[in-house]
């Protein structure tokens, strides 16, 4: 996030100390409206919830409209301090589940990456393009 304040990007991080029932209705609206989003699942949770809906609220916003761009890094491992097997088992199944299928889609605006740091150059990269459309857009014949 400090990187996205240096280049005075704004955004958005659901991650909240104390959720509250709200907190899901201003995320819906962040991934219904932002130009960009971004599914980071790291190896530091199970992360059971973010992968039930990571594809099904990706297609759902592509659908609603087509010229955003979707951001998803899924860490196949987990961190060695999640120690519950059941969990575990179910977590690393899902994460590859999860990956395969979306791998196979053939999204244009949906970009899959390996690492935080790619998320971030890709990130900012089409950030980038999407100030420079937002300029073209104003010489479009209507």
């Amino acid at each position: 996030m400090l990187e996205y304040d240096k280049l005075e990007i704004d955004y958005f991080n659901p991650q909240v100390d104390d959720w509250k029932e709200e907190d899901a209705v201003i995320e819906a609206e962040h991934l219904v409206n932002d130009e960009i989003v971004l599914f980071p699942i790291t190896k530091e949770t199970y992360a059971t919830g973010s992968l039930s809906e990571t594809g099904f609220s990706a297609l759902q916003a592509i659908n609603i409209n087509r010229h955003r761009d979707f951001i998803i890094m899924i860490e196949q491992g987990l961190d060695d301090s999640l120690d519950n097997p059941v969990a575990r088992k179910e977590s690393l199944r899902s994460r590859a589940l999860v990956t395969a299928h979306l791998k196979k889609l053939d999204i244009a605006s949906l970009y899959f990456v390996s690492s935080l740091e790619e998320m971030l150059e890709l990130s900012i990269a089409l950030h980038d393009i999407a100030l420079r459309r937002q300029k073209l857009e104003r010489f479009r014949v209507k």
